[in-house]
């Protein structure tokens, strides 16, 4: 489902407003503080070998609407940006390239998967993400990040701009790290979701009844994982094309594919975490299915002890005056003896055949 773009006026707080970074010939240059999006690329446009990075933590309709002007964005295009909640794709609007990609997280404490929405604007020498969710790949906040020090705008490893040979390829070079970090970002995800796996296997043969309940709370993150990342192998794929048709770099290319053999190996993964929790589900209905014919089978066999001696109570409590048995001397012992020895006889029998 679709969330709308908050309103309001361009980011002025200086903790969410946009993070600018330049780079000229593949090396970082400070941007001015608060420097608009029509003055970065414009600075982008005035010499070759110049790219601009912008990263909005919490775009609102007004930070939308400066980067529509700026970029001259198809309505379409802008329309998809001021609404969240989207899968994965991919889309060209003349020399704009727009993504939407999602990275996700793992929450052991409450076992389950926190999703992220990321939003790429793409051009010759600039890049603009929208960080839907105000985090950062990693889970943290992004504006955080910007209380960090260091020239970069990423936590720990995962960085975008700390490699000088890449950032010479292009902004396409930023955009292959956003690609690898999200990706491999899914690893930690696949292990979390191993371990509840392996913990509901053991839950399902215990007899515990609130497995089925776990079990398809795993089921629906893993399938909303299993979107995410299969989308992402469509836009990966058109990634490609599209830097074959428009000729990018070929050590750009090698990455990528890189980046697909990766998100290959998780789509597979996730596939197989489906596929065994749909199994799960299966043994576990199967389980329930014998554990209720077991209590059946006790249920029918008390049943048939309990109705002998009703029956020949009743048959001798109906007081005909034809019925000899009810003036013998030993007829109340015999009656009483014979349903005893009904319901022991009974007893024995499903005892034996289990049912007991």
């Amino acid at each position: 489902m679709f969330r709308q773009r908050a309103s309001g006026p361009a980011t002025t707080d200086p903790r969410v407003s946009p993070r600018t970074r330049y780079v000229v010939d593949g090396h970082l240059t400070p941007a001015p503080e608060h420097v608009s999006v029509e003055e970065s690329l414009a600075f982008a446009a005035e010499a070759p070998h110049r790219m601009v990075l912008s990263i909005f933590p919490r775009p609102t309709a007004g930070d939308v609407d400066s980067i529509a002007a700026a970029w001259e964005l198809h309505p379409l295009l802008v329309e998809d940006l001021r609404n969240a909640g989207q899968r994965p794709k991919l889309e060209r609007y003349g020399d704009v390239v727009f993504l939407v990609v999602r990275s996700a997280r793992y929450l052991d404490d409450i076992e389950d998967v926190d999703f992220a929405e990321f939003h790429v604007l793409l051009r010759p020498n600039a890049i603009t993400v929208l960080c839907q969710d105000d985090r950062w790949i990693d889970g943290q906040e992004v504006g955080d990040l910007y209380e960090n020090s260091r020239d970069t705008v990423a936590h720990g490893d995962v960085t975008l701009l700390d490699d000088a040979h890449l950032l010479g390829l292009g902004p396409e070079a930023v955009l292959y790290r956003l690609l690898d970090a999200i990706v491999d970002g899914y690893q930690p995800v696949l292990r979390g979701l191993g371990v509840d796996k392996e913990q509901i296997e053991t839950q399902v043969f215990s007899g515990d009844s609130a497995v089925t309940e776990r079990v398809y709370r795993l089921s629906q993150e893993v399938i909303e994982l299993q979107h995410a990342t299969t989308s992402l192998q469509d836009v990966v794929a058109a990634l490609r094309g599209g830097f074959e048709r428009y000729g990018i770099p070929e050590p750009l290319r090698a990455y990528l594919q890189d980046v697909d053999d990766h998100l290959t190996r998780v789509t597979t993964r996730v596939s197989e975490l489906r596929e065994a929790l749909t199994q799960i589900l299966s043994v576990n209905a199967t389980l329930v299915a014998q554990r209720q014919n077991e209590d059946m089978k006790k249920i029918s066999g008390w049943a048939a002890i309990l109705f002998a001696p009703t029956l020949i109570g009743a048959v001798y409590g109906m007081n005909f005056d034809i019925m000899p048995e009810l003036h013998w001397r030993f007829g109340y012992p015999l009656a009483i003896a014979a349903m005893a020895a009904l319901a022991v006889t009974l007893y024995v029998i499903f005892k034996r055949k289990r049912w007991m």
